[in-house]
């Protein structure tokens, strides 16, 4: 591509992979391609009905992945745990209908009144990431730990992007919840827990490795010496006995797969196509994509960036898909495009569709409730206590 100014001004070239596989990503996984085309005006005007027809019955939240079909009938749109507590502080909605994912819902349940019902418009709307940490596995690394003298000098810390279960795991074992925004207190609160960030006390990080790393080498002045990876596909987690003593972040081996797939190419490429370009990436992508990017933050920093920034500002984006196109509608006076050429929608995100969402709001008008996410009480319980725990640490960043 030149870089004169009828190339400067013209969008970078997508391709959106619809099948084979990029070896080139940590999974390898086929692209699910582009979306269906957009539903028809009918489901449109059924939900718009459906939901007035409810009233203040119902509140809607919208994740930001959240295609634009379904974004426009949310209430509030945001990240998962400023949803979750948007949901709680709506005591007199009875139903929420939340338009994310599965350990999304689950968080609503729990923050949420035992009179209020959430509900998953597909209950196969779920998390890649979040599944790479199954509690019998977590369990069973816990008990290695255990048995090699290191967990009780470990504190467990889980990203919000994980199930009940995995958050109950973490409230029982002393540990904390953490977002994008505040992983950094979190793990300094966990560290201190252990004798500080200078001692050698470790912090068992779930299930991100990405957000993990990325914190504490590049906030705490941890080295990437100091973090090591647990595969709970293999014996020990694949680690020596030597590497766990010496290890300060234990990193368990999970990722999100879209974040996954931004590449330190992607951004060479970038800054020579685009004269002037800033680089903006999410905190779950690879430590290599983070490092040559000139900020970093979560997706709700992502958009507070990016609308703070003068027209004529040309941005590539490392995040979902459905967010950039909408920050590219937003402020058209800015240059706005998505870091990779070959992209991938969060095909889990993208299940809540219209149709979903138009079949979950006409149940309830017919009073029938639809996928319910009911989490199991001691499941909640031991989670709100790794959930209260982040409530409870300084800042005001585990509100975005």
């Amino acid at each position: 591509m030149t870089t004169d100014t009828a190339a400067a001004s013209a969008p970078l070239p997508l391709l959106v992979l619809g099948q084979g596989t990029d070896l080139r990503t940590e999974r390898g996984v086929e692209c699910p391609g582009d979306l269906p085309a957009p539903s028809d005006p009918d489901l449109v005007e059924r939900a718009r009905a459906a939901k007035a027809a409810l009233g203040d019955r119902v509140f809607v939240l919208g994740h930001h992945y959240q295609r634009s079909e379904v974004i426009q009938f949310a209430d509030v749109t945001g990240d998962s745990f400023k949803l979750a507590r948007e949901a709680a502080a709506r005591p007199d909605a009875p139903y929420i209908v939340f338009c994310g994912v599965h350990f999304m819902a689950e968080s609503a349940d729990i923050l949420t009144s035992d009179e209020q019902t959430v509900i998953l418009p597909d209950l196969a709307a779920g998390c890649s990431m979040a599944d790479m940490a199954a509690i019998a596995q977590v369990e069973d690394a816990w008990e290695q730990l255990e048995a090699a003298g290191i967990a009780q000098r470990t504190i467990p810390v889980t990203y919000m992007n994980s199930s009940a279960a995995i958050k109950a795991f973490t409230g029982r074992h002393g540990g904390t919840v953490c977002t994008s925004s505040n992983a950094r207190t979190a793990l300094e609160w966990a560290f201190d827990e252990v004798g500080g960030v200078a001692d050698e006390g470790k912090v068992l990080f779930l299930p991100d490795q990405h957000l993990g790393r990325n914190t504490a080498v590049r906030e705490l002045g941890l080295s990437l010496d100091d973090c090591v990876v647990w595969d709970p596909h293999r014996p020990n987690g694949g680690l020596t006995t030597e590497q766990l003593a010496g290890a300060r972040m234990i990193l368990w081996r999970g990722h999100c797969s879209v974040h996954g797939r931004f590449t330190v190419d992607a951004v060479e490429t970038a800054r020579r196509e685009i004269p002037g370009v800033k680089v903006i990436v999410h905190p779950e992508c690879q430590y290599e994509v983070v490092q040559l990017a000139d900020e970093v933050g979560s997706t709700e920093k992502i958009i507070q960036t990016i609308a703070a920034a003068p027209d004529g500002t040309a941005w590539v984006v490392g995040t979902e898909l459905n967010l950039v196109k909408r920050l590219a509608e937003q402020f058209p006076g800015q240059r706005i495009a998505f870091l990779e050429k070959n992209v991938c929608y969060c095909s889990t995100m993208n299940r809540i569709d219209l149709p979903h969402l138009v079949w979950a709001l006409e149940s309830l008008v017919d009073r029938r409730v639809v996928n319910p996410i009911t989490v199991d009480p001691q499941v909640a319980a031991d989670a709100r206590i790794a959930l209260d725990r982040m409530l409870a640490l300084p800042g005001t960043t585990h509100k975005d």
